[in-house]
């Protein structure tokens, strides 16, 4: 294929580019390009711009409410969306139960669970990972007993990013003990709300609360929150966690922080901050690594849009993808200097100011926390693995 877009979507990109521009709050996107959170209430608020235009969902069919677009133009999106730093939606619900309610829901519950998820009136966490049973999800404890139209749920669920404001709990539980791993696993839908379910914090080495253990202590939850059949659950789980595999390059991300990072290098220069041809050396080669993996991103994209097979490329996407965006985040460090050393102003306090510019409070914070890209959805020495056999053939 060659390289570039093609005349409708580059219309496309120009019709996305308008309405970040009249929609998009630059309070909002000023705290994203810092590195600084938005509030759950700034989060909701984008989701529902973007369901009003219809664009809250673009991986969804459009008959629940997505846009039936290419792969190749959801690419586009995201990228403009990210390079303009609007906030990013709740990933839990759209990304993750949202398309699993469309594939195994009954008509019912994707009545009533979709059009919450898409006017952000319902926030998700996952449920997975426990003390005991980390990447080997085969092995969940967190039971679910039968008790007439209800599970008596039991056990804990850890690692549970943003459990501390979702009101609901997609989760993983044995409804068999005496089947195999695999198939004793049932997929539940849990209100947070619902007595017995507790939540304590887990803080980060940064003092940063990223996680919580969820608790479950005889929780009652209707059988008919269940999604798919009962003992069925892994299925459901796998195929959650590969409806998002082609879109792992993390470009917009890369393209996001290239951003930043040549902001921050005009600003230092206008400061008299000499980087020096080094640092300009270094810029312009993520600048290119940049452009290839988006050039490689689009190739298997446009394979996938048009029948073709895709095997084991979406590794070297996430692969390339995961370490680019550490390069760029070690290169914005150096930026700085020493201003990336004092404590950002999520840990001073909310009204601190930033001990020097703006643009650095949260350079180090972002730094820490991509360290986990490389592990995320599969480590480099995963990705390493699977490259291996299902491209090289070894």
């Amino acid at each position: 294929m060659r390289a570039g877009l093609s005349a409708s979507d580059q219309a496309f990109q120009l019709e996305v580019r308008s309405f970040l521009n009249e929609h998009l709050d630059d309070a909002v996107s000023r705290k994203v390009r810092l590195g600084y959170s938005v509030t759950k209430a700034e989060q909701d608020s984008w989701t529902r711009i973007l369901n009003a235009r219809g664009w809250a969902a673009p991986h969804w069919p459009v008959e629940v409410g997505g846009t039936d677009w290419s792969m190749i133009r959801r690419h586009i999106f995201e990228n403009e969306m990210r390079g303009a730093h609007a906030p990013e939606l709740q990933g839990f619900g759209f990304k993750m139960v949202g398309p699993a309610i469309i594939n195994y829901g009954t008509e019912a519950q994707k009545a009533h669970y979709l059009p919450l998820i898409l006017n952000a009136e319902i926030s998700w966490c996952q449920g997975y990972s426990e003390p005991q049973a980390g990447s080997d999800l085969a092995s969940v404890r967190t039971r679910a007993e039968s008790d007439g139209d209800d599970y008596v749920v039991t056990g804990s669920k850890i690692w549970t990013s943003a459990a501390e404001q979702a009101d609901h709990i997609f989760v993983l539980v044995r409804t068999d003990p005496t089947a195999k791993p695999q198939l004793g696993i049932s997929f539940l839908l849990i209100d947070m709300n619902t007595p017995g379910v507790t939540v304590e914090a887990l803080m980060a080495f940064n003092g940063k609360r990223l996680w919580n253990q969820v608790f479950f202590d005889g929780v009652r939850v209707p059988k008919g929150n269940r999604l798919g059949e009962e003992n069925q659950g892994w299925s459901v789980a796998k195929n959650l966690l590969g409806n998002e595999r082609m879109a792992v390059s993390r470009v917009a991300e890369n393209r996001r922080i290239l951003g930043c990072i040549m902001r921050v290098a005009e600003a230092e220069q206008a400061r008299n901050i000499d980087l020096g041809p080094e640092y300009a050396a270094q810029l312009a080669s993520l600048a290119i690594r940049l452009e290839a993996l988006d050039t490689t991103a689009q190739r298997l994209l446009s394979t996938f849009d048009q029948g073709g097979t895709v095997g084991g490329e979406p590794s070297m996407l996430k692969l390339k993808g995961s370490e680019l965006v550490q390069a760029m985040d070690r290169l914005l460090m150096d930026a700085i200097g020493y201003y990336g050393l004092p404590l950002d102003s999520t840990l001073r306090g909310d009204d601190a100011e930033p001990v020097g510019p703006d643009y650095t409070d949260m350079v180090a914070s972002g730094l820490f926390h991509h360290r986990g890209y490389t592990i995320a959805g599969g480590s480099s020495e995963v990705q390493h693995n699977i490259i291996a056999q299902a491209v090289l053939g070894l």
